[in-house]
Formats: structure tokens, sequence, C-alpha cells
């Protein structure tokens, strides 16, 4: 929680500049209530340059900086954290604590959406600092943090009698132009060595990431935390596809699809499917990019979407954790998730928006 007397904005610190920070720092600049008071890069190429120059701006007088102590003493309300370390699950975890314990609130774009799934221990560890701080902290995005966990919680508002979840989510990754998130962090365009290699990493981090989301909609529907089981499966690409990204070659990975089911007194009762590919027409029995959400229950609810539901998916996360700021930034002290906040909702911009009020 953060005391903000009178009209005084909110001081923001970016904390990551890749595509996702970038976005954020435009989002941060636009709106008349926020502040942005530092940013945190990782490349010495980006030491002391301008952030509005980052994320493709005017100059706004505030220079990255490579320093996590400069950040840490810094007056700032909240950070926006977008680093992906890609390691171990919570590789990350003491700078999170340090940024709590420091008086500033975090708003999480790389897991953290339901940190109760890891456990009492970690929980605990979390809520000391923040009550170090007088913090709170919030992890959100697209999915997880909306479409495999968020989305569902609100359909169910439409069912009497849940009796079981399901939520698909087919991204092309045609488009992104991060070679890093490609290969690195979805695993795209390896060979199946290699492939091998990534899973023995990927596997924690993803069951990390989106049984997250699992315990989330398991504790917003009144059961029990679930088991999870994962699963994993793949499809090499027949020939070269030229993607934003790079190429991926002939023989080498074109789609992943990871499985996650939730298991409560041995029955499945939350399914999560998300399926990363390259091209549309790669590995078709995957289904067409875009999401499908399915509460069974009486009624039954189902949502489709095609894959342009979102002109920009990078920008819709970016946008979550900057709508989030104000509510974290209100919020009690301690670790929050969608089941206890206010709703995070966006703001209409009366220059674009017919018939706003002033």
């Amino acid at each position: 929680m953060t005391d903000r007397p009178g009209d005084r904005r909110l001081r923001v610190v970016q904390w990551a500049t890749g595509a996702l920070g970038r976005s954020a720092i435009r989002a941060v600049l636009e709106r008349p209530d926020l502040e942005l008071a530092g940013v945190r890069v990782f490349d010495p190429a980006k030491d002391g340059v301008d952030a509005g120059v980052l994320a493709g701006r005017a100059p706004t007088g505030v220079a990255a900086t490579l320093s996590t102590e400069a950040l840490l003493d810094l007056d700032a309300d909240c950070v926006i954290y977008a680093a992906a370390p890609g390691g171990a699950p919570f590789a990350d975890l003491d700078t999170v604590h340090a940024l709590l314990a420091s008086g500033k609130n975090v708003v999480a774009t790389t897991g953290y959406v339901y940190p109760h799934a890891h456990g009492p221990g970690l929980v605990a560890a979390l809520e000391e600092s923040c009550a170090r701080g007088g913090t709170s902290l919030y992890g959100c995005g697209v999915n997880p943090g909306f479409m495999a966990d968020v989305m569902p919680l609100l359909l169910s508002r439409l069912s009497r009698q849940v009796t079981h979840v399901f939520a698909r989510e087919c991204s092309d990754f045609t488009g992104h132009p991060s070679p890093r998130m490609l290969r690195h962090l979805v695993g795209l365009g390896r060979t199946e060595e290699e492939f091998g290699a990534f899973l023995r990493r990927a596997r924690p981090v993803m069951r990390t990431a989106f049984g997250e989301s699992l315990h989330l909609v398991a504790a917003g529907l009144g059961l029990a935390p679930p088991e999870v089981d994962t699963d994993v499966a793949w499809r090499l690409a027949a020939e070269d596809v030229e993607v934003t990204a790079g190429t991926v070659r002939a023989g080498t990975v074109a789609a992943v699809r990871w499985t996650f089911s939730a298991m409560v007194g041995g029955r499945p009762v939350i399914g999560l499917e998300t399926v990363y590919k390259v091209g549309p027409d790669v590995a078709p029995e995957w289904g067409r990019p875009g999401y499908s959400v399915r509460v069974e229950g009486r009624p039954s609810i189902t949502l489709t979407t095609e894959e342009d539901w979102v002109t920009n998916g990078i920008a819709a996360a970016a946008a979550h954790a900057v709508n989030a700021v104000p509510v974290v930034c209100a919020a009690p002290t301690g670790v929050r998730t969608f089941l206890d906040l206010p709703p995070v909702l966006g703001r209409a911009s009366v220059h674009h928006m017919a018939g706003a009020r002033p």
C-alpha cells in the first residue's frame, strides 16, 4: 500500500526493457496519474540511455541504470517487474524481496499470479518483505494472468454449478520480434536434441507458471489445492519457416503443446492447454491460433476467440501491469491476487473516445 496525499502522481520504476518493458514505459508516459521515476536495464549498451529513447519516445530526463542499489534507494511507489531470468523458478526472488522491503509495491509480469500454489513458506516470506516495506505484490499478464485463470473465473459467475474448467491458448509466434523468446523461452527452432535439454529446464518453469493459474482457479471455485500433472508434445518443421525473429529450419521444433491438469480427489477438475507454433498451419491437429475457455456446469459457458482477439499481445500484457499500478498501490499490505483486489480496469482516452466526459 502507498499513501498518496492529494493528487500526487504515483512514481513508477520499469524493471527490464524488453518488448514488454518498453511498451510499459510508453503506457506509463501516457498516463497523467503516473510518473516514470526509474528504469532498470541489463544490457551495458543501455546504461545511461534516456528511458524515452529506449521506448521510442521523446526524451524524458530519466536515465536507465544497471544499478539495482540505486533503484532500491530511489523514492518510488511501484515497480513493474518484467525481468525474465529464464532459469529456475523464482531465480529472481531475492530482488523481489528487496524491492518490497524497500517500500516499493511490485506488479510482476513474470509469475506471482498466485504464489500460494508453492506453499505457505514462500507466501510467508513474501508477506514478511511486504510488511517490512508496507507494500503489496501482484502478478498479472495475458496468459498466465488473465485468459487461463481470470477469464474462467469471470465466466463462472454465469453458472450455478461448475463441474470442470478448460482453457486453451494457441499462439502463432511468426510475428514475434524476439529471438530470445522464440528459442530460449519457448523452444521453437531447436533441434530435437537441443529441445530435450531445453525441456529439462523449461518443464519446472512452465509447471510453476501455469500451476499458479490452476491453483488460482481452484481457490476461486472453492476447491482444495490441486495436484498438478504436466505433459508436453512437439512437432518438427517440414521445411524452413521464415519468422520475424529469424528462420525456423526444417527438422527443428515448429510447434510445442503443453498440457496441465489439476486433480482434486483423484479427479481432473481444471485443464489448461498452451500451444506455441510458427504459422497457423503447423500442427493443424492442435488447432488454430486463438483462445478457448469452457466452463462446464449448469449452465455451461464457452468463450472462443480468433487469432486477432488482441491486436498486440505484448502491449496487452504491459497494459495489464500499468493499469494494475494504482490498484496495487492502494491495496492492503501483502501478497495480493485477482481474488482479493478490486477490478483492474483500463482508462478512457478522452481525446480518442467519442462522447467521453472531460
